[in-house]
């Protein structure tokens, strides 16, 4: 998994690109998401469209991250996901209590 960081005002975009699955990529994710928290950093959003596959130790990693952010006072919003990673966040509810959007634009005006 590639992760690329940018920044547009207050927000942090993550833009990750392969799958978030058991192993390095999820550690990957997870240990970018903490080091920006750790940092300061409060409002990121994770751009999902690169995201191939996303199996349960990727979606467990988006729960962690999701609740380290909340207890820090933080948002983590999630926007432009695959088809595949839409569905699978749907299987599991995941979208009832995550900030998901369908494109950039959407997540920058919720930040």
């Amino acid at each position: 998994m590639n992760i690329s960081v940018r920044k547009a005002g207050d927000v942090t975009f993550d833009d990750l690109t392969g799958a978030l699955k058991l192993g390095g990529p999820e550690l990957a994710f997870r240990e970018a998401i903490e080091g920006l928290l750790e940092n300061g950093v409060l409002t990121i959003a994770v751009n999902l469209s690169g995201v191939n596959f996303l199996d349960s130790s990727g979606i467990g990693s988006i729960v962690r991250c999701h609740k380290s952010a909340t207890e820090r006072s933080g948002k983590l919003i999630f926007f432009a996901p695959t088809k595949m990673v839409k569905q699978t966040l749907k299987m599991v509810s995941l979208h009832k209590v995550m900030n998901l959007f369908e494109d950039e634009a959407s997540a920058l005006a919720a930040a």
